[in-house]
């Protein structure tokens, strides 16, 4: 599943020492291994090999550069949810023809940009979008191409923040009047419609809520088909979920074997939007052990990694598992429960509640597993802490993708107005 593994009692990341990692880098540090990325892309790439799908990475889960000049050298394409991220996909090289835009909240600023750089598709998740679309596109004197994302109303039985295909949340368009846009499509006479887009929550373990979706998607464009509209792409999306603590998540080959039928029911073109199934496995943070503290109930491991750094434990209740840098047979069986605590002035600030790990003393070294997805990119300067240096390795080697902030960087971008500068 991942290239981090025990070698000598010591956890290595391929062929390099973490420990030594550590003291070139300092902590806290997120440590990317290149052979799990790239394998994770490969898996999902040779599922699905029959239909041959363009896999767009979804930026949002890990934006890095370096992460995402690896997988379009893959020959991946983007998936990208803002005009950042839109930018971030052309500074490492991505063809526009392989690029797809979402997000329910666009800019006139941002469609303006994807349209003048005539990327694959902008997916429009409102009639209200849609009309802005073609007006951005009239004045630009542009056709653009646009897929249609429609909420499906699925449960995929995930966190309730990550889901994102019930009739209840604010993603996509209905069946009905989706059918009523391609009924009226000649009134965007600039656009060009000819795409579908469903992307029903992320960590999804099983694959029956991608079933019933899709099932439901197949039967819509079997609809459209004998009103005389004839479709080219479908979007499945996203959400494939990995191992956080004990899960039995389908792996990419099951994954293939239940949907392709589907999909070859309808012969679209079809794109994937795979996140956290590729980057998620890929990554460790590694903290320090500042101090150890016991209360009358409570024992608490003081690190220097918090809710800034990876907010997943306490926004989604989400699960990390964690392990000491340096293993050996005594102290893995001698475990007792803990609390795993940041240093953000928070009650909220944990990496773990009650749980059971092997002892550790202060100076000690952890890693936080499973990271690379909505760890760094999600990390934030609270409490004006500085972000965590990133690094790459590839078998034997190491590379800095990602700089520590410093003190200086915490406050270049901010004013004090002239009127509260010192007199002197």
């Amino acid at each position: 599943m991942h290239e981090f593994k025990y070698k000598n009692n010591h956890l290595y990341c391929e062929d390099i020492k973490i420990q030594n990692l550590t003291e070139q880098f300092g902590t806290p540090l997120y440590v990317y291994s290149y052979r799990t990325l790239i394998d994770h892309y490969l898996k999902l790439k040779d599922a699905f090999e029959e239909i041959k799908p363009l896999i767009c990475y979804s930026v949002k889960a890990n934006s890095n550069l370096a992460i995402l000049r690896i997988l379009v050298n893959e020959g991946a394409g983007l998936d990208v949810v803002s005009g950042g991220e839109l930018f971030r996909a052309f500074k490492v090289g991505c063809p526009p023809s392989k690029i797809v835009y979402a997000s329910v909240g666009k800019t006139n600023k941002e469609i303006e940009e994807a349209i003048r750089k005539k990327i694959l598709f902008l997916n429009a998740e409102s009639l209200s979008e849609l009309e802005n679309i073609n007006r951005i596109a009239k004045r630009l004197n542009r056709v653009t191409n646009v897929a249609i994302r429609i909420n499906p109303d699925v449960e995929p039985k995930t966190h309730k923040f990550i889901t994102t295909g019930k009739i209840t949340n604010k993603f996509g368009i209905d069946f009905d009047t989706a059918k009523k846009i391609f009924l009226k499509r000649n009134n965007f006479p600039y656009l060009n419609i000819k795409g579908l887009h469903i992307h029903i929550g992320s960590q999804i373990t099983e694959s029956a809520p991608f079933v019933s979706a899709i099932e439901k998607m197949v039967n819509f464009i079997l609809q459209l088909k004998k009103e005389g509209i004839d479709l080219e792409y479908l979007n499945i999306g996203g959400g494939l979920g990995i191992v956080y603590d004990e899960e039995t998540p389908q792996t990419a080959q099951k994954f293939a074997a239940k949907v392709l039928p589907l999909l070859k029911k309808v012969n679209l073109k079809v794109i994937i939007e795979p996140g956290r199934f590729i980057v998620g496995p890929s990554a460790i943070l590694v903290t320090k052990v500042l101090y150890i503290k016991k209360t009358p109930q409570k024992k608490f491991v003081i690190v220097d990694t918090g809710m800034n750094d990876l907010i997943r434990p306490v926004l989604y209740q989400a699960y990390h598992r964690i392990l000491p840098l340096h293993y050996h047979s005594q102290n893995m069986k001698n475990v007792e429960k803990v609390d795993v605590v940041g240093p953000i002035c928070e009650s909220a600030d944990f990496l773990a509640k009650d749980r059971y790990i092997p002892k550790v003393k202060e100076g000690g070294f952890l890693a936080i597993m499973s990271v690379g997805a909505y760890g760094f990119s999600m990390s934030s300067n609270y409490n004006s802490r500085l972000k965590a240096a990133e690094v790459m390795v590839k078998k034997d080697k190491v590379y800095l993708i990602r700089k520590r902030q410093t003190y200086k960087d915490l406050t270049q971008e901010e004013i004090i107005p002239s009127f509260l500068r010192t007199i002197e």
